[in-house]
């Protein structure tokens, strides 16, 4: 974990309240795909936690939504604009496990993370399946760039305007081969995948955060093998180590 003085290069919008934030700064402790970073924002008491969406020497994108204040206070930001951020929090996904037809879901803004590890698996030669799902077509962003890693993907729109008219789980059955999920988004939607899927998998849980590093156990929640911090023992947890009945 390192605390970071980072220096906005670009931070535009991707829909009406998604936007897209390029970083340039030390990026040397963030080591994995499912990683986030802590933003410290003047006059705001705690940090905001926000997924990795993809790395380099460097450089660091991250994809937000605007929910409240301080997410409203960086879509303001500008190039030449600095920003401490903690980086190298979370344990990640692990690519071991992904088998040679791994399947990736995102839900709305738990797309990001999905994104540097669908460039790392096709760079292993994998074949990749991805599913992004939206509740409407205003609020898709990505679909592209996931394609040009050379992913097959497909959309989910719950009222219908674009892809496939439902649920991520919906377009399971155009999918005819997977050997692994990684996914992130809300826990309807993790839950609603893992009873829908045969195989094993890594689920990037959400939850409401203090420190963002384990200290204050703001975000601990009942696991199959105890008590762990989402932000430190996670966000990233193995499918059968979730209690999917009693999570809200």
């Amino acid at each position: 974990m390192k605390d970071v003085l980072f220096e906005i290069s670009e931070n535009i919008p991707l829909t009406s309240s998604v936007y897209k934030m390029t970083l340039l700064g030390d990026t040397d402790d963030i080591t994995a795909s499912g990683q986030f970073v802590n933003i410290k924002l003047e006059g705001q008491y705690l940090r905001r936690p926000i997924s990795v969406c993809d790395y380099e020497k460097g450089k660091l994108t991250l994809i937000y939504k605007v929910v409240g204040v301080g997410t409203e206070k960086m879509s303001k930001m500008t190039a030449g604009d600095k920003l401490y951020v903690l980086t190298g929090l979370g344990n990640g996904y692990d690519l071991s496990l992904s088998g040679d037809a791994p399947l990736l879901v995102g839900g709305g803004v738990g797309i990001p993370p999905l994104y540097n590890l669908c460039k790392k698996l096709t760079c292993e030669g994998k074949k990749v399946s991805v599913i992004l799902g939206v509740n409407t077509k205003d609020e898709l962003f990505y679909e592209d760039e996931f394609k040009a890693l050379g992913a097959d993907v497909y959309v989910t729109t719950v009222d219908g305007t674009y892809g496939i008219k439902g649920f991520v789980t919906d377009a399971l059955k155009t999918i005819h081969k997977i050997s692994y999920t990684y996914s992130c988004g809300p826990f309807p939607m993790l839950r609603a995948l893992a009873k829908a899927t045969e195989c094993s998998g890594q689920y990037s849980l959400e939850e409401r955060m203090g420190c963002g590093f384990g200290a204050c156990m703001g975000c601990s929640c009942k696991t199959m093998l105890g008590n762990k911090r989402v932000c430190k023992d996670g966000p990233v947890f193995v499918k059968e180590e979730i209690i999917w009945q009693t999570q809200e």
